[in-house]
């Protein structure tokens, strides 16, 4: 049994005998997993367990479930509020914000630095031949997440109908995303309350096939540390101060710019974006897509792609896309600031906004995740969202398919319809090989994720030298 007294200074010696690991220690750790971050969520995770888990063994393996799948219930990405819990959970409330934040680091570095390449020089032929290619393999990827989620989560009829209907309300009628997620919510909390099991979601991902480690085994052990445990005046001011953290630039903006002005827009929309996308990174992608595209017009269908395959090649969690999206948005509306300085900001801004209620809603759940455990309610409310969410993301590799292989696609609008069909006279049968190309890769000869992204770009290369493709 190892509690934390009540100043909170970790006691020297773990439950099993070895010294409780240092805050440098932790440090280290953390930036290890941040650089080896790679590949989306399920490596990520995959990442830290094989770190935490079994090479460090901090933690046992329940308690890394149980961790994620309260994580799993909140909005954003999954993998950084894990890294968040776990900081949290070792080192307090100091090694959840050295946890969260180097998790997200190298990875808003480098996509800021290749974001601000691509604004620049996207247009050269060269550059433009590797993001032809590169469009494919993520189309292929995507495909590959509508997979392995729906074998995931679709585990009867109900949830099939549930994604189906999902697809149908987004892709068909336009529904609006968050509109899309509320309605699963209560539907999976309905259920459950009415005596149903159909939504109620199991464990979590990405370990049944690793040796399972015990807590007896474990520095932290079975016992929950006494910062673990609720106190709700800390838990509140800690809150407090990351809730005016997050919100007080949003409120600045607006009243400095007013609704309208790119800044605030970004400000607005992505912090809109951090309440209400659950389900991962494709899902905030979907909702990211169709509003920074078709609502706003901060950049094009297949930019959105180009974006993602930055976010794919680089460690760090993959909504790392919207700084991307953020510094497009505002590099075109730079109004009289110099586009780049105004980019550079937009896509600070968009990180901020995103990643700080991660925070938030780690801080202030966390001391409470015991009971949340034991909520079946909360369960199938989970469940009945991913489901949801797997309609979702189809619905984003249809509409990537639709502008990655067709040069113009139409939107039809009558009867309270309101979906997108192609013009299929200008189909491209190059793009259309490379995206076969990639399916074959990606689903049997399953080609490791940073190997597809290679190869298509190098094609892509290949193609504009021999003169296949032209920009």
């Amino acid at each position: 049994m190892v509690n934390h007294p009540s100043n909170e200074r970790p006691l020297a010696i773990g439950a099993d005998g070895r010294p409780w690991p240092s805050f440098r220690e932790a440090v280290a750790v953390w930036l290890r997993v941040a650089l080896l971050s790679f590949g989306g969520p399920a490596g990520q995770i995959a990442v830290m367990h094989r770190i935490v888990v079994e090479e460090k063994r901090w933690i046992g393996e329940a308690r890394f479930l149980h961790a994620l799948n309260f994580c799993m219930l909140l909005p954003g990405p999954e993998a950084q509020q894990l890294t968040i819990y776990l900081g949290w959970l070792m080192h307090r409330w100091r090694g959840g914000l050295v946890a969260g934040v180097l998790f997200v680091l190298p990875g808003m570095l480098a996509v800021m630095v290749l974001t601000c390449i691509y604004a620049l020089y996207g247009e050269v032929g060269f550059i433009a031949a590797m993001f032809f290619g590169l469009k494919a393999a993520v189309l292929a990827i995507v495909l590959q997440a509508v997979v392995k989620i729906g074998a995931k989560a679709l585990h009867n009829v109900a949830m099939l109908l549930l994604a189906g209907v999902s697809f149908i309300g987004i892709f068909g009628f336009d529904l609006p995303f968050p509109l899309i997620i509320l309605a699963a919510a209560l539907i999976g909390f309905w259920s459950s309350r009415s005596g149903m099991q159909s939504f109620t979601s199991g464990g979590g991902q990405g370990t049944a096939d690793q040796k399972v480690i015990d807590a007896g085994d474990t520095v932290l052990g079975e016992d929950v540390p006494a910062h673990a445990r609720p106190e709700n005046a800390r838990v509140f001011g800690i809150s407090m101060v990351l809730l005016i953290f997050w919100l007080a630039p949003v409120i600045g903006l607006v009243l400095t710019f007013g609704v309208g002005h790119v800044f605030a827009d970004i400000a607005i929309f992505f912090s809109k974006m951090a309440i209400v996308t659950f389900g991962g990174a494709y899902a905030v992608l979907a909702y990211v897509a169709q509003a920074a595209v078709e609502s706003f017009g901060w950049l094009e269908p297949g930019e959105m792609l180009d974006g993602l395959g930055l976010a794919e090649t680089t460690p760090g969690p993959l909504i790392m896309v919207t700084q991307f999206v953020g510094f497009l948005g505002a590099f075109r509306d730079a109004g009289n600031m110099a586009p780049l300085l105004a980019g550079i900001l937009g896509g600070l801004l968009t990180t901020w906004v995103t990643f700080v209620p991660c925070f938030l809603w780690i801080f202030l759940g966390a001391p409470y995740v015991e009971r949340l455990r034991e909520s079946q309610a909360l369960s199938a409310a989970l469940g009945a969202i991913t489901a949801a969410v797997v309609g979702v993301i189809l619905n984003l590799a249809v509409w990537f398919a639709l502008h990655v292989v067709f040069q113009e696609v139409g939107i039809f609008k009558a009867f309270g319809l309101s979906f997108a069909f192609p013009d299929f006279a200008t189909l491209d049968p190059v793009a259309l090989s490379l995206v076969v190309a990639a399916l074959i890769a990606v689903f049997w000869l399953r080609m490791g994720m940073i190997v597809l992204l290679g190869s298509a770009s190098i094609t892509g290369l290949g193609l504009y030298a021999a003169g296949f493709i032209s920009f």
